[in-house]
């Protein structure tokens, strides 16, 4: 995701002829028409690059254009059960003693963060030639180096594991739209790693006697 630089910047004093040079007034306007482009042209296409156009850095107006450009809504409604009785007073009371609670808790807004991970995760699904190597490159561009890693199990599955905590907001996210890029008729998952120590060799033994089997 390597993006051009961009020179916004207008010299407007260029324009003047060296005739002109010792004509105060006429280089004192032409220098209050630079001061104007600055702002008006200059710093507003910066920002507009900084907030919109550059997907690392867009706010959140820019990640919702870039949300209708690459067609992941950026809310995401849990799915409520709809085959079961609820406690709650339906005809004759039949759900009391019957159901149980349900409810939703509305819809799962990402924050600016998470909403920049999950539409850099929907560009490379898009324009990615999926391999392993490029599946580890694409996690270590988006999540950070070393968060994680790619598993081909070599069974039309494969395995994303990461070392870094991710949010229940945006694990829920990834699963709902299938996030993360894999090739056609593969199927993909993902584990996240626990916080506690797992059995192994650490640095000193560490972990021998304090930690737990863990697999992947």
């Amino acid at each position: 995701m390597k993006i051009q630089a961009f020179d916004y910047s207008v010299n407007l004093l260029r324009a003047l002829l060296w005739q002109y040079n010792e004509a105060a007034r006429l280089e004192s306007l032409v220098q209050q028409k630079q001061d104007w482009y600055n702002v008006a042209q200059s710093d507003f296409w910066s920002n507009w690059y900084d907030d919109v156009f550059n997907l690392q850095t867009a706010n959140d107006f820019g990640l919702s254009v870039w949300a209708i450009i690459l067609g992941l809504p950026l809310a995401v409604s849990p799915p409520v059960p709809v085959d079961q009785d609820f406690f709650g007073f339906a005809a004759d009371d039949v759900n009391f003693s019957n159901g149980g609670f349900a409810g939703s808790s509305g819809p799962i807004v990402l924050n600016t963060e998470q909403k920049r991970l999950a539409l850099r995760l929907r560009y490379y699904q898009l324009v990615t030639r999926f391999s392993v190597p490029q599946a580890n490159a694409i996690i270590a561009a988006v999540f950070g180096p070393g968060s994680g890693y790619v598993v081909d199990g070599l069974n039309m599955r494969i395995r994303y594991v990461f070392n870094i905590p991710l949010s229940p907001d945006l694990q829920f996210v990834l699963t709902q739209y299938d996030l993360l890029p894999r090739p056609a008729t593969v199927m993909a998952d993902f584990v996240v790693l626990g916080e506690t120590d797992g059995f192994g060799f650490g640095a000193y033994h560490f972990n021998f006697n304090q930690g737990n089997f863990y697999h992947a």
